[in-house]
């Protein structure tokens, strides 16, 4: 026999809700019940106490204050003492009788009244003008038993009010009993209905989680198929046809950048060579500062070239059709001669460039890690403002050889890094240089290293302000020492 069910995840989880909450109502109520009463009782109880105890304070007080002014009337016997007395005792009486209800609540009603009498007895044998002296002395020693009995009586309000705590306790308690009785058997059945979640839901909903996750990492060649409620076999067509979508615009992605890039390699061709010949001399000899001028279109073309040539990089790789050409070469010559193609955007910006390059060979494809030195350099002098120092470093370890590039810009912040070497993302810091960037200078970069199977990576140094890249290329032999020994 099958039990029916909701074939939706919405009707799931609202039957799965009302399963849980109901039994979890219930329970709730009937706390709410018991946790009302308890609250009304420790408020009555608290009420009781402090008011037994500020009584207590009070009589005891008022007592003590009609036994001292009874002494002064004895020894004294002048009618100011007589007249204190005869207040405290009708204050005393009030005393008592605001403590009426509470005296009753307690059953301590005849002490009470006993206690008013017995005042009343004392002030009136003490207030006998032609009493003798050992009348007067009588009435006095009667205060002690009278004490006796505020004693009693206050003995009595505590005990009242300690039977009282024991009994809310004892509630409070019973409360907790049934409220730990209902946890655990609420328990075994919330653990049945997240089993029978699990079965009907867990399997949907993972299958979803891979192929967002097959989505996210460019995954688009793979159907995407969904089992389960109906609205979850929905979203999973819905997530098909967000695959197919991707994948026509990534498509159409890279044909449009390949088109756009060789499209304008052919004018800036005629540019390049435009510039050269005015550079040579071929159409007439050039002035000082026409030829500063031509340098700078020369600059410039050069600039555009590598973003186009950084574009159609980058669509290659997303196609992953280059492959490696692998050569030895010195890293040093690589590194001067990059900068030297530089030099006019180093010197219009007065920076200054610092090169700590060791003499070594490296063994990689000698285009790509000029691209990789020259979007690094041209994204430091873009960020470095006037008057900075740019810092170049390379070195050899056992294994790799580690390139740094630091400058003295404003640096990266903390929310843009974990984005700074994907595709077309530029960050919202203003760049210094006259030229904009496409926002894939970067990712190139990781494009060529990732290629070595190296990793680039930003660090955080205290020895620069701006940003400090790190530069790691897998080297399978030490090349450089053998070189440099064969050309010694």
């Amino acid at each position: 026999m099958r039990f029916p069910r909701p074939r939706s995840l919405n009707g799931l989880i609202l039957v799965g809700f009302g399963l849980v909450a109901l039994p979890l109502l219930l329970a709730v109520v009937w706390a709410l019940v018991n946790l009302d009463r308890v609250a009304e009782q420790s408020e009555q109880l608290v009420s009781t106490g402090v008011a037994a105890a500020e009584n207590n304070r009070r009589i005891n007080e008022q007592l003590s204050s009609l036994e001292r002014v009874a002494r002064q009337y004895q020894i004294l016997k002048n009618p100011d003492s007589l007249q204190l007395m005869t207040q405290d005792l009708q204050t005393f009486e009030t005393l008592l009788l605001s403590m009426a209800p509470l005296v009753e609540e307690v059953g301590a009603t005849d002490l009470a009244a006993a206690l008013g009498v017995e005042a009343r007895d004392i002030v009136r044998e003490l207030s006998n003008l032609n009493a003798a002296d050992a009348t007067l002395v009588a009435a006095i020693a009667r205060f002690a038993p009278l004490r006796q009995n505020v004693d009693q009586l206050t003995s009595a309000l505590t005990a009242y009010v300690d039977t009282k705590l024991l009994a809310l306790q004892e509630t409070a308690r019973d409360a907790q009993r049934v409220s730990a009785w209902q946890v655990a058997a609420l328990v075994p059945g919330t653990l049945i209905l997240i089993l029978i979640f699990t079965i009907l839901v867990a399997r949907p909903i993972r299958q979803i989680d891979r192929a967002i996750g097959q989505l996210g990492e460019s995954g688009f060649s793979r159907p995407i198929e969904i089992k389960g409620p109906t609205d979850l076999q929905r979203l999973g067509r819905q997530l098909d046809w967000l695959r197919l979508r991707l994948l026509e615009l990534a498509q159409e992605k890279n044909k449009f950048l390949r088109h756009m890039s060789h499209e304008l390699k052919t004018p800036l061709a005629n540019i390049r060579e435009g510039t050269e010949l005015l550079l040579d001399g071929s159409v007439g000899e050039l002035q000082g500062p026409q030829r500063e001028v031509t340098d700078i279109l020369r600059m410039n073309g050069l600039k555009l070239q590598q973003l186009i040539e950084n574009l159609l990089s980058f669509s290659a790789w997303q196609t992953k059709s280059e492959i490696l050409t692998l050569s030895d070469f010195e890293l040093r010559k690589q590194v001067i001669s990059i900068a030297r193609a530089q030099r006019l955007a180093l010197k219009a910006a007065n920076i200054q460039l610092k090169l700590e390059v060791d003499d070594i060979i490296v063994n990689a494809d000698q285009d790509k890690i000029r691209t990789v030195l020259d979007n690094l350099l041209s994204n430091a002098v873009k960020f470095t403002p006037r008057g900075g120092l740019i810092t170049i470093r390379a070195h050899r370890l056992p294994n790799s050889i580690v390139l740094e590039f630091g400058d003295t810009g404003p640096g990266i912040p903390d929310s843009e890094r974990p984005r700074i070497f994907e595709a077309f993302f530029q960050g919202a810091s203003e760049q210094g240089g006259q030229v904009g960037g496409t926002g894939i200078g970067l990712s190139v970069v990781l494009e060529c290293i990732q290629a070595h199977d190296g990793s680039a990576e930003l660090v955080d140094s205290d020895e620069f302000s701006g940003a400090h890249f790190r530069i790691y290329i897998p080297q399978q032999q030490d090349v450089g020492r053998q070189k440099l020994a064969a050309n010694g």
